[in-house]
């Protein structure tokens, strides 16, 4: 792709903006780059860009330049329904996003990871294991680096290994991995799209520009996964949890089994450190991923026994007065919570923040079976009480501070506090990570009792 003395326009100075504004200046491109954000909000991005010939329209969009240049790179999280874009599409202009940009730079093989939970997890996994075998990693996308910064530093790469989110699947054009993981679908984001049909096809265009040259990983424990089997040109590589499996990934009696091409091999699941069977899910996604392009079996036994995970997902704090409190941030959606609650008993669920538009009824029988108290929180408290209140002693609270000292009082030894809140965070904290430390901190500070 020649970047020399094109007209390039960068929507949006986030982290990813201003690595992408960087590396197009650094190639020879003229550079654009437009933020409806003010210079002084914008101080710290621009200090890191200093120096570098681009042109900045800041505090505003000008359509004109959408019109005008050769190529649009835009953040994810801008609608693709903005008259802005529209204006650049009906100059015929093409609108990507860095994650796309990035992929025309890469020749190493791709594993691209998607899901609506566990993406995180299985990412940062696969590259341990790659790593691990010996292979030249890089790991970056969703997960927080963004792909265009690793592509820049030009160092060797045998394999690169990204999270990629439905935002960031919308604006694909040739991004083709050489395997795509699809973990899992359930709702979530549904106050970006218009209902379940739009979000699962966002999440399919991971297979889109595939070829019977690469490799699909397929969960087959989950139905609206399951269902791409027949859709995709990859080869499909199954995993189940549920079922013996011919060919491809499965557990069984405490042991991971992968068998492809004639080959088997076995791995005893019993000395790793992440617990939970949503964690065995990601495992074998990234045992798949791996072994598929080279990873010898026991140094990614050896990697997978090592992995303790990742904060904020599924963390033990601490047990206080014999009872076990789990910190699990990350799960800002329903599915992610059945997985959490499928892993104990005797649970207090500390639950709520911001709606985020699904129905919280898949939840229900876990509730009934396994949640003896229900700690709501958040603009979703009520929404979550009329929902599930009825099937588990539940109390409405008016703090986080508040669902910890209650949820103390309530759980005795035998049971389990779990916070695990099935909504985003942004009604009282800055984003997810923050809530988990101000969790973290407050489960800290309770009293051991003496005697």
């Amino acid at each position: 792709m020649k970047l020399i003395d094109k007209n390039i326009l960068v929507v949006g100075l986030a982290r990813t903006g201003v690595a992408t504004a960087r590396f197009l200046a650094g190639r020879g491109a003229r550079v654009t780059v437009t933020d409806q954000r003010t210079e002084p909000q914008l101080q710290e991005q621009l200090d890191q860009l200093a120096g570098l010939p681009i042109r900045y329209v800041l505090g505003r969009h000008d359509a004109a330049d959408f019109a005008a240049s050769d190529l649009v790179v835009v953040s994810p999280g801008v609608p693709q329904e903005s008259p802005y874009l529209a204006a650049a599409r009906g100059a015929g202009r093409p609108v990507i996003t860095e994650i796309e940009l990035a992929s025309r730079f890469i020749t190493a093989p791709l594993v691209v990871i998607t899901g609506t939970n566990g993406k995180t997890t299985t990412t940062t996994l696969t590259g341990e294991i790659f790593a691990a075998c010996g292979f030249a990693t890089v790991v970056g996308g969703n997960i927080g680096t963004p792909l265009i910064e690793l592509v820049a530093a030009d160092e060797p790469i045998e394999r690169v290994v990204v999270e990629i989110s439905s935002f960031q699947l919308e604006w694909i054009d040739t991004f083709r991995p050489t395997v795509a993981v699809l973990l899992n679908i359930t709702e979530d984001h549904l106050d970006r799209y218009p209902g379940m049909t739009e979000y699962i096809a966002a999440k399919g265009r991971i297979f889109e520009n595939q070829t019977s040259d690469d490799f699909a990983v397929l969960n087959l424990d989950d139905p609206l996964a399951r269902a791409f089997a027949d859709r995709v040109k990859a080869k499909v590589v199954p995993m189940s949890q549920q079922q013996e499996l011919v060919e491809g990934i499965f557990h069984r009696d405490g042991v991971i089994v992968w068998r492809w091409q004639g080959r088997e091999e076995r791995f005893p699941v019993a000395g790793y450190h992440l617990k939970g069977v949503h964690n065995i899910e990601n495992i074998m996604a990234a045992l798949a991923a791996t072994l598929l392009l080279g990873c010898d079996a026991a140094d990614a036994q050896a990697a997978v026994t090592a992995f303790r995970g990742l904060p904020h997902r599924m963390e033990l704090v601490r047990t206080v007065n014999g009872v076990p409190w789990y910190e699990d941030s990350k799960a800002t959606n329903v599915g992610s919570v059945q997985k959490a609650l499928a892993s104990f008993d005797n649970i207090t669920l500390i639950a709520g923040g911001k709606d985020k538009g699904g129905s919280y009824a898949p939840l229900a029988e876990l509730v009934r079976e396994r949640v003896r108290h229900l700690v709501l929180i958040g603009e979703a408290k009520e929404r979550i009480a009329r929902e599930l209140g009825h099937l588990s002693d539940t109390r409405l609270t008016g703090s986080l501070e508040e669902a910890v000292t209650l949820a103390a009082a309530l759980t005795g030894p035998g049971g389990v506090v779990l916070f695990s809140p099935a909504c985003s965070s942004f009604d009282m904290f800055k984003d997810y990570a923050e809530r988990a430390e101000r969790f973290k901190a407050l489960v800290r500070a309770l009293p051991e009792e003496r005697g």
